[in-house]
């Protein structure tokens, strides 16, 4: 099945982060609760700086800023755009707090999954 995925890259003040958390536990309650498959945002730990582009590039990072991603997974762009409806219109997702960065610098985008490749889970052998 061919799942769909809205991808995020923002810049965050660091003093912002405990903000950010705080935002982020709320949208990822709010969105699993309207019919979102998975919620997952990073901070990054390993972006370096490119010549041509990189992701603090993408997002104009300034100095005292970090870089997050995250994406959320649906069952289809059709799924997506009814719990994206329903998440926006929700009365908890208003105000400021939940863009404690510049959005203007915000990247986002809906994707259609071309693949996806799990690791099989280990299980231990029995005793004889």
């Amino acid at each position: 099945m061919a799942l769909y995925v809205d991808g995020f890259v923002v810049p965050l003040p660091k003093k912002n982060l405990a903000k950010y958390r705080k935002a982020i536990k709320t949208a990822a309650k709010i969105w699993m609760e309207h019919g979102a498959l998975e919620y997952v945002e990073c901070v990054a730990d390993d972006v370096p700086d490119g010549k041509k582009t990189s992701f603090p590039m993408a997002v104009k990072l300034a100095k005292g800023e970090l870089v997050c991603f995250s994406w959320v997974v649906y069952k289809n762009r059709k799924h997506r755009d009814a719990v994206m409806k329903k998440a926006m219109a929700d009365e908890r997702m208003q105000g400021p707090e939940f863009m404690p960065f510049d959005g203007s610098r915000m990247i986002f985008g809906g994707f259609e999954q071309l693949i996806s490749v799990k690791a099989k889970a280990k299980t231990k052998a029995k005793k004889r």
